[in-house]
């Protein structure tokens, strides 16, 4: 009898190729740039932006007959922690996910499941007390658990404690092998960086005093003071600051703007540096950008299954204007971001103006206002007209001529997307006409206004139940005979004891049609054109945000923060 052998398994770059996952040209570059990297080809593909972690994942686990796991949404297991050290976790590129009580068997997301010497290691480690079960996981995704599920915060204090008495922190050392003893004030900025970051905020403050020196981070929109340090830290940090910003480090008595780009917990993140001088000393605000949060998949934003379907039945029109409106952090470019993203693809040429350039995205020809010498939005629109354009994004329409530029562009076949600053949806109408737009252009050309806000969500772990009274009963329209249970605010130690975590984004969606055009055209009041679009089904913002309390999502209090709620008490 023959035995016939199994046909040898392809290379990574031939598989990926046979399943259409990625074109012989890329192949070609992702491999010369690994002879000048000398990284995994894997690695190299997800940094070119030809794969994304998730499809590399799927793929190299059929591929090694290993199963694969998602680390981006697993509940920690602390007893499966103390099992592996952070130390061997880095050094092995492995993170334990979850122990089995019963069988002592411990599943593991490893990176290379060929490094053999890695996986005895561990496995000499573990001797009796578990068993391993390897999967498959991207390097990202493990290095970006270690950072977020082991005590980073810990470093911090022990950094602080060599500055104030000189001994070294060799613990702290230890963490990261890879590197000799640095400066403490360097590691310092690092360390302060990195938990910014693996605690979700948006933005860091480094705020002088006259004895000392307050760090804030802006988290779910909210600042909360994390740090007061010695007022003597602050030269030095501030020093190191503007060397990693690319800042003048001698000019003290203007502003300065910079960037700063590390990569943390195994992913790039840029951080866009900007100094003010005070009378206290100079201020520094950090803004951060993470790609894996600032460009989020459409059916991932949150939206709720109607807006998501109207969203993407105005994203099908070939030609007009979609406005996105809201104050200042409301999640405006996210959602942008978000579209522009949907939209990608090798059949469509995206052209962007922004101000400046926040994400990166492969495909999409992005310029920087900010940084482009004599180019207004307006003259941007203008050349970028000239690129064989079929959608473009104008960071934000600011004047009249930037506002007739961008109608021009809809007016000739093209998509525009951009943002204006105004309160609702429906008021964007008179802001268009303030700027000089003309009704009969506003009509027929605008594709729909989406207006938004971002709202923190409840934390599930510690929100406490209770009976609404008379004025939320009011608010909600629950009758007096009704049963209803609301939630509010508590705080626990997983949502640092804030009693929200998370934000999401509270919106309404105003979609254009012919009669809407009409009203446009010829000049009707608000009231008009808001009876008549909900009448065809329009949600308000406040009411949007009333649905989600009474799904105990978020709070009356936390929605009555960013939206006017009186008008609903007045109806």
């Amino acid at each position: 009898m023959t035995v016939l052998a199994a046909p040898p398994k392809r290379r990574l770059g031939e598989e990926l190729i046979a399943r259409g996952l990625i074109t012989a040209d890329q192949l070609k570059i992702a491999l010369l740039e690994q002879s000048r990297i000398k990284q995994p080809l894997g690695e190299v593909l997800v940094a070119l932006g030809f794969l994304t972690e998730e499809t590399l994942r799927e793929a190299l686990s059929e591929n090694l007959g290993f199963a694969g796991i998602s680390l981006g949404s697993i509940l920690v297991d602390r007893e499966a922690l103390k099992l592996v050290p952070k130390e061997v976790a880095r050094r092995y590129t492995a993170f334990p996910v979850a122990l089995d009580r019963d069988s002592r068997r411990l599943t593991i997301a490893i990176a290379d499941t060929n490094d053999i010497i890695a996986m005895d290691q561990i496995r000499a480690l573990l001797g009796d007390r578990a068993e391993p079960e390897w999967r498959l996981a991207a390097s990202g995704e493990i290095l970006r658990a270690i950072e977020q599920y082991y005590g980073h915060e810990l470093s911090i204090d022990g950094i602080l404690h060599e500055i104030e008495t000189g001994e070294i922190d060799f613990a702290t050392l230890a963490a990261d092998q890879a590197h000799e003893y640095s400066h403490p004030v360097v590691r310092l900025i690092d360390a302060l960086l990195a938990d910014a970051v693996l605690l979700g905020a948006s933005d860091v403050h480094f705020e002088p005093e006259p004895m000392f020196l307050r760090i804030r981070y802006r988290i779910d929109g909210v600042l909360r003071q994390v740090r007061v340090l010695h007022r003597r830290y602050w030269p030095a940090m501030l020093v190191r600051l503007k060397i990693l910003s690319g800042m003048n480090i001698a000019e003290n008595r203007a502003p300065q703007d910079g960037r700063i780009s590390l990569v943390l917990a195994g992913r790039d993140i840029d951080f866009r540096a900007a100094v003010q001088p005070t009378i206290h000393g100079e201020n520094v605000v950090l803004r951060i950008l993470d790609r894996k949060k600032g460009i989020v998949a459409l059916d991932d934003l949150g939206l709720r299954e109607e807006q998501l379907a109207l969203l993407k039945l105005m994203l099908a029109r070939p030609e007009g204007i979609l406005l996105v409106t809201g104050p200042t952090g409301s999640g405006k470019t996210t959602t942008l971001y978000s579209v522009l993203n949907y939209r990608n693809s090798e059949h469509v040429n995206i052209m962007t103006l922004e101000d400046p350039v926040e994400y990166a995205m492969s495909m999409i020809r992005q310029t920087s206002v900010a940084e482009t010498l004599r180019l207004s939005f307006a003259e941007g629109i203008r050349s970028l007209m000239r690129q064989d354009p079929d959608i473009i994004l104008v960071g934000e329409v600011r004047d009249r001529e930037t506002a007739e530029m961008a109608f021009r562009a809809a007016m000739t076949g093209h998509q525009v997307f951009t943002t204006l600053h105004t309160n609702s949806a429906i008021r964007s109408i008179p802001r268009l006409l303030d700027l000089g737009i003309q009704p009969e252009v506003i009509a027929g050309n605008v594709i729909g206004i989406v207006a938004q806000r971002l709202v923190r969500k409840l934390c599930v772990h510690c929100r406490e139940p209770y009976a609404p009274d008379g004025v939320e009963r009011t608010l909600l329209r629950i009758a007096p005979d009704e049963d209803a249970t609301l939630y509010r605010a508590v705080g626990c130690e997983r949502c640092g004891f804030q009693g929200y975590r998370g934000r999401f984004a509270m919106m309404e969606m105003l979609k254009f049609d012919d009669t809407l055009d009409e009203m446009v055209a010829r000049r009707a009041t608000l009231r008009e054109m808001n009876a008549y679009a909900e009448r065809q089904g329009f949600v308000p913002m406040a009411a949007d945000g009333m649905r989600r309390v009474r799904e105990g999502v978020t709070t009356i209090e936390e929605v009555s923060r960013v939206v006017d709620l009186t008008a609903m008490v007045a109806a």
